[in-house]
């Protein structure tokens, strides 16, 4: 294999990672978070 087509490679799978790994930000922005502490319950709203 060529080190061309081995850099093309890489560079597929970085991107492919890089968008995964944003997809799994975004869903996780987006999610109620609900906290019990010793202050009593803190509800954060998804946004």
């Amino acid at each position: 294999m060529s080190r061309t087509v081995l850099y093309a490679v890489i560079a597929v799978l970085a991107v492919v990672v890089g968008v995964l790994a944003y997809q799994a930000y975004e869903r996780d922005q987006n999610t109620m978070q609900i906290e019990v502490g010793p202050k009593g319950i803190k509800v954060d709203p998804p946004g």
